[in-house]
């Protein structure tokens, strides 16, 4: 672990003492770090204006059965440091607050967490399927989604695209 990592680890914990249920460094160049999903705007509008974390290059979602992850991957050109959040929400309530206000690209990285795996990302201006078609019920990447019955669904629709 480089000082990099280490500096941005000191800096985390002190902006955020109780915050982090978890902090390290993974691999050479990589903070990463677990939140609650109420601490997620402050914790990545702190990385973004103050620490130089300009780029949001992903975010995805996780169903762990018990919860759901939002997992956030944050880019400081400066130090080429990666940061990483994940954010814990529960799994009878998976909603989480967008970050469309502070990162443009959340658009479209949140719709396709949603479309997926059905986390909803409250303040999302277009909050709609991406991927998939646009009546299409259910969000196939969550553990308890019914594959057989689910595929038979897709494959007997009457494609608007003449099967394209």
């Amino acid at each position: 672990m480089s000082g990099t990592e280490e500096d941005l680890m000191k800096r985390l914990r002190e902006r955020f003492p109780k915050a982090f249920t978890e902090l390290g460094s993974p691999r050479t160049t990589v903070v990463k770090g677990v939140i609650d999903r109420k601490d997620l705007v402050e914790v990545c509008f702190y990385l973004k204006e103050e620490l130089g974390f300009e780029h949001l290059s992903c975010i995805t979602a996780v169903d762990w059965k018990d919860h759901f992850e939002s997992v956030y991957h944050l880019y400081s050109y400066k130090t080429g440091t990666t940061a990483q959040i994940n954010a814990i929400i529960p799994h009878d309530d998976p909603k989480i607050d967008s970050l469309v206000k502070l990162w443009n690209a959340a658009h479209y990285h949140e719709r396709e967490a949603w479309d997926l795996m059905g986390v909803v990302y409250e303040g999302n201006p277009k909050l709609e399927r991406i991927l998939l078609p646009k009546d299409f019920l259910y969000h196939p990447l969550r553990k308890d989604f019914p594959q057989e019955t689910e595929r038979q669904y897709i494959s007997r629709r009457k494609l608007k695209t003449g099967g394209r």
